[in-house]
């Protein structure tokens, strides 16, 4: 068996997915709210042969949930999520979890994200402001007050660690288990006037793109010496003619 060609095809079939992961990174580095994908990998044991061979996986990738960078903006519509926690919209099949805190208001004062879905408050209800009722203040639980008046409050939302988060449209996440609205706003609490960005390194993922680029040289190399070996053995061994 040759253990050497198919450790290293196993190899480039990581790197490859691995490289897909970076690449999408890179390219939502200037996505406001984005949160990087990660690839987690596992060595696979084979017994086979004399001793066990080590082969690459496939890798699971999983959303990271690093914070981003929060930049002042002044738009009195823009909040960033300070801690650990959400904001929620609402999606096709139920509500979404999202950092992307920059929102608008349409004609009849519902509360938007920047892609045009529903705001949610902490029971998961859209969210309507008064679009004559003068400017938003935006507190740090999340209520929103016009006119001295409190109007409505955006959902601040905790995801169970152990939650697996999906992608889902317009830079969104999915949640296998639902999100639990945040009571206590000592450690998290919203900031207005201000929007996160995505949480991409682009210095550590260029450096990524790099090193797999390597890596996958050295296991293409790899695959053809044992391509080689294979031949040469095939040739020595064989019948003669």
């Amino acid at each position: 068996m040759q253990n050497g060609l198919y450790v290293a095809l196993s190899a480039q079939i990581a790197l490859e997915k691995r490289l897909n992961t970076v690449a999408n990174n890179v390219a939502n580095m200037a996505t406001g709210g984005y949160r990087a994908e990660e690839t987690r990998f596992e060595t696979l044991l084979a017994e086979a042969g004399a001793g066990p061979v080590a082969f690459a996986s496939p890798g699971e990738t999983f959303i990271s949930r690093r914070a981003g960078e929060a930049k002042r903006t002044d738009a009195p519509l823009d909040v960033a999520v300070q801690g650990d926690a959400w904001l929620s919209v609402q999606g096709p099949n139920g509500p979404l979890y999202t950092r992307d805190g920059r929102m608008t208001m349409d004609a009849t004062g519902q509360l938007l994200s920047v892609a045009g879905q529903p705001m949610l408050d902490s029971g998961g209800a859209p969210i309507l402001l008064d679009p004559q009722g003068g400017p938003v203040m935006i507190g740090r639980d999340g209520s929103i007050v016009q006119n001295r008046n409190q109007v409505g409050t955006i959902g601040v939302f905790t995801l169970d660690p152990q939650a697996k988060l999906s992608r889902a449209a317009s830079g969104a996440v999915a949640s296998s288990v639902p999100g639990t609205a945040v009571q206590d706003f000592s450690r998290i609490g919203v900031l207005q006037g201000y929007a996160e960005g995505a949480n991409v390194n682009p210095v550590l993922e260029m450096t990524k793109l790099i090193m797999i680029q390597r890596t996958f040289e050295q296991a293409a190399t790899l695959t053809g010496d044992s391509e080689n070996a294979l031949a040469n053995a095939i040739r020595t061994l064989g019948p003669s003619s």
